[in-house]
């Protein structure tokens, strides 16, 4: 299945592939917004019918679409030294959903408490020599944030080191078991930006973006690299074309995973802007060890043979380069603020390269199924019920992955408690300011009060994190709707009216510490 872009879901797609921020929020009336008095304040006992009358006003406005979806829902008064959570609405919350992006919160959490946030993915340079010659394996450990300036200050440390010539560099792929392309995602995403392979030799996001411009009306698309050097790599099949500034617009964009082979479909409207599209590299170690030896011979490094090996060295061999990636607590931030799902994959798979070794039979799991153990193990001691979710992946975009509303909450209420608190919650976008909440429930009173995950699949949109009320303390929510046919923007705009109805919440009773 091919990569399809439509206006009316760019932001969806570009969401998943670069992390840009969701579409704007158009509250309904009544809410509060710029130039409207502002709703009245509502007791907690309240709550259930101001949620109902939210539902049932969509379900009625559009009843044959929107009535037949799930909605699970559980609202908590945050955990406080001096009280547990409080549950003040519930809705299936202890039944499955599909989580889409979610699921970013149990991986991340848990990878926190596990790694620290001071952990760092190293890349390491070892130097073999034979028969007087240089050997070089370089030994990705599934850092993300590689990118090519990573890999000339590489090649920078090795030509200080007076190497001028190598006789076989070596890609050490074994630090990650398992297969890749990742095979619970389906032949569409791993075809995109978004769904790209994750391997130990990360570079560039292993994704290469370009874009697709109109042209004059009756010509085909023009597409322009991010990268020129990539023009040279591709072969397209251009089938595209540029229409009328009245005619629709769509694009297909397919990839063959074979070979550099790229299917362009569709039209764009004459004089519009581009648009952006990121393709999945096919063969990344090969694309890592053919832009590393780039980057030496810019140094004027001369590379002989080039290898990759899924085998790890029975030698060390001497360390002579190396770079480490930011902190944990800075890739978090772009894994749930900006939800980018190689992030979450390769922290998932570190943590279980790292942690996986009190497993069992480790020697049967891939890479990905010890980490997916290690989050299980980490948040049922953590109080989370080891029953209210399976995951099939770190980053949720399986739809094979099973998740309610009572987990993420448990998970949420756990981390808030812990001492890396602060640092997970930074993490997170913030309404109206950053990440893919930054154009959402601006100007309304979950501006920077609301901090929370989202997650956008098809038929599916999710909201879990922490909110501060104006005149209620503080809450953890998680809100997550299933099996809908309405476009996404509506299923965010009826979760954000959720939100904005929390945001009203004040203590009514005087014998209530609520």
């Amino acid at each position: 299945m091919p990569i399809t872009l439509r206006k009316s879901i760019v932001s969806l797609l570009c969401f998943f592939a670069i992390g840009t921020v969701g579409v704007g929020v158009q509250p309904k009336a009544g809410l509060a917004t710029p130039g409207n008095a502002i709703p009245a304040p509502i007791c907690p006992t309240q709550l259930d019918s101001a949620i109902a009358q939210i539902l049932q006003s969509v379900s009625s406005t559009n009843r044959s679409a929107f009535a037949r979806a799930r909605w699970g829902i559980l609202v908590q008064t945050l955990t406080s030294a001096s009280a547990p959570g409080k549950t003040l609405y519930a809705q299936d919350s202890d039944r499955y959903f599909l989580p889409a992006s979610n699921a970013k919160l149990l991986t991340t959490a848990a990878a926190l408490h596990q790694l620290t946030p001071q952990f760092r993915v190293r890349t390491s340079v070892y130097q073999v020599k034979s028969q007087g010659k240089v050997n070089l394996r370089i030994v990705g450990r599934g850092d993300p944030s590689l990118t090519d300036r990573e890999l000339g200050l590489l090649a920078q440390q090795l030509r200080q080191r007076g190497i001028q010539a190598v006789a076989q560099l070596l890609g050490d792929e074994s630090y990650f078991r398992g297969p890749v392309p990742n095979p619970q995602w389906e032949w569409g995403d791993i075809q995109a930006g978004y769904g790209a392979p994750v391997n130990g030799l990360i570079l560039n996001q292993n994704a290469v973006g370009l874009q697709l411009w109109p042209q004059a009306v009756g010509q085909p698309l023009r597409v322009q690299w991010d990268d020129p050097a990539e023009a040279r790599r591709w072969r397209i099949n251009n089938q595209s074309v540029t229409v009328k500034d009245t005619g629709d617009e769509f694009v297909e964009v397919g990839r063959n995973l074979s070979q550099p082979l790229l299917q362009v479909q569709g039209q764009l409207r004459v004089g519009g802007p581009p648009e952006p599209v990121a393709v999945a590299i096919a063969d990344p170690s090969q694309n890592f060890l053919r832009r590393f030896q780039q980057a030496l011979a810019a140094q004027q490094i001369r590379v002989g043979q080039t290898l990759v090996t899924h085998t790890p060295s029975t030698t060390t061999g001497t360390e002579i380069a190396a770079i480490a990636s930011p902190p944990l607590s800075t890739l978090l931030i772009e894994t749930n603020r900006e939800s980018n799902n190689l992030y979450a994959e390769a922290i998932l798979r570190t943590l279980g390269a790292n942690t996986g070794a009190t497993l069992k039979q480790v020697a049967d799991l891939s890479t990905a199924e010890q980490g997916l153990a290690v989050v299980q193990q980490t948040l049922t001691k953590l109080g989370v019920e080891p029953d209210s979710y399976v995951l099939a992946d770190g980053s949720g975009l399986s739809r094979h992955n099973l998740v309610s509303p009572t987990a993420l909450v448990q998970t949420l209420q756990a981390i808030a408690q812990l001492p890396e608190a602060e640092i997970y919650r930074a993490s997170l976008p913030v309404a109206g300011v950053s990440g893919t909440l930054q154009s959402r429930l601006r100007d309304t009173p979950a501006q920077g009060r609301l901090q929370a995950k989202t997650g956008t699949l098809s038929g599916i949109a999710a909201l879990s994190g922490y909110l501060n009320p104006p005149q209620y303390p503080p809450l953890v929510f998680s809100i997550i709707v299933n099996h809908s046919n309405q476009p996404a923007s509506t299923l965010r705009q009826t979760i954000d009216e959720i939100v904005l109805t929390l945001t009203r919440l004040r203590s009514c009773s005087r014998n209530s510490s609520f």
